[in-house]
């Protein structure tokens, strides 16, 4: 069956795309925050250490962060549906497949590798290239609300999962995931084109015919090696790659993965704990579309300083601060406005130094650091807590390289493309 070849609403045939897109991410972002939920209820119902699952998780996102850039290169040449459908499968399937598990390398093989296969081509990388293919202008504001889709997944999910997962275990948590999961497919194979020009349109913002980019007819895995073989050359990646590494280490791996079992270490119900991600959710939703909007319009480095920079002082705030529910309610603002809101800036960096074909591809590695990060704190946190009893310590580690982080932002120059075959504007 092939998709209809008109659509209607003109070039705003592309809000519509973003709608099912802005979905996908969500219902991904929902899955990977799930092990959060999981994470006690898998510790009664099996006996298995914080740590052992704490290691599942980070495989997880540290796949889901390697499967991006991978993702990008595939979507290029394939096609970006069939990419996506096939992801969809695999989340579904994996999440699903998981009830069977009975050994914690069940737990590594479906909610680890298999979900962070799926996961990682439903990710922000997707977002770039949904950007990239269907806007000329307004890029910073749909960047920074494809970005908030994952705060709408807290915001959505995790009450939800958390009460499922105090009713009846980690069970139904999963059979949602897979269910939810499995209802996007329908909906990407219906409304989402390939690009503009397979429905008779030009992006939106452009005022005439474009030239069609040529599909890559390279071997998937040489272009992205190779892309990332020239990338790796410049300064400017290195420095966007470290920054986002500390991204994903004070955000998906640590705060995502063990903010609810810091909660409930110290005397918060799951449920009030989820409650809490769920407001930092509805902040990050504001923050990040703002941080969109002001991408658009000011200097992304600096964007980034300031956030890193708020970032790390949330961090260091909390272990000291009582888990009142005012001072929790306090973090819950600052850190939930911060969230993803680095996202925008930081892609935008990468177009600016790599091209609007090669960006995103580039960007996907540039993700790949964050998921890096993020995995590495998604056990390292488990780590500290199973060694000191608490997690103090390692939300003030976070909290220091996020600051550390503010610092190297201001040190990017974006300006070398000519070896991506786009010279950079005057």
């Amino acid at each position: 069956m092939a998709i209809a070849n008109s659509r209607p609403f003109g070039q705003r045939y592309a809000f519509v795309v973003v709608g099912v897109i802005f979905l996908c991410l969500l219902i991904a972002a929902g899955l990977r925050s799930s092990m959060s939920v999981m994470m006690v209820p898998l510790e009664d119902a099996f006996g298995w250490r914080r740590d052992v699952i704490s290691f599942a998780a980070a495989v997880g996102i540290f796949i889901y962060g390697l499967a991006g850039p991978f993702a990008a290169a595939l979507m290029d040449r394939i096609g970006l549906r069939r990419t996506l459908l096939a992801a969809l499968l695999i989340m579904s399937g994996s999440t699903a497949l998981s009830l069977l598990m009975t050994e914690p390398w069940h737990l590594v093989a479906t909610w680890g590798v298999l979900s962070g296969v799926g996961s990682g081509a439903v990710a922000t990388v997707l977002g770039a290239t949904i950007v990239n293919r269907w806007f000329k202008t307004n890029r910073g504001l749909m960047m920074g609300l494809m970005s908030a889709s994952a705060a709408t997944g807290l915001l959505v999910f995790l009450p939800v999962l958390a009460a499922l997962s105090q009713w009846g275990g980690w069970q139904p948590v999963a059979i949602t995931v897979a269910i939810a999961t499995a209802a996007l497919i329908p909906l990407v194979w219906l409304l989402v084109p390939e690009r503009p020009s397979s429905i008779g349109l030009t992006r939106y913002g452009a005022e005439g015919p474009e030239p069609e980019a040529a599909a890559a007819t390279s071997n998937f895995l040489v272009h992205t090696l190779s892309t990332l073989r020239k990338a790796a050359g410049t300064r400017v990646f290195w420095y966007l790659f470290a920054t986002f590494f500390i991204c994903g280490f004070t955000t998906n791996g640590l705060v995502g993965t063990h903010l609810i079992a810091f909660c409930s270490d110290m005397g918060i119900a799951e449920v009030q704990a989820a409650g809490l991600l769920a407001m930092m959710g509805i902040f990050d939703l504001i923050g990040t579309t703002f941080s969109g909007w002001l991408t658009d319009r000011f200097d992304a480095r600096k964007l980034l300083g300031i956030y890193y920079g708020i970032r790390g002082l949330a961090l260091i705030y909390l272990p000291l601060s009582g888990f009142s529910p005012w001072a929790l309610a306090v973090f819950a603002v600052f850190y939930g406005l911060d969230w993803i809101a680095t996202v925008p800036p930081t892609l935008k960096l990468s177009n600016q130094a790599f091209g609007d074909r090669s960006g995103p591809m580039v960007f996907g590695w540039i993700m790949a650091g964050h998921q890096v990060g993020a995995a590495a704190a998604a056990f390292f946190g488990g780590f500290m807590r199973e060694l000191q009893g608490n997690y103090d310590l390692a939300f003030q580690i976070a909290g220091m390289t996020a600051i550390a982080a503010a610092a190297l932002s201001l040190l990017i120059v974006p300006t070398r493309r000519e070896e991506f075959g786009e010279p950079q504007a005057a």
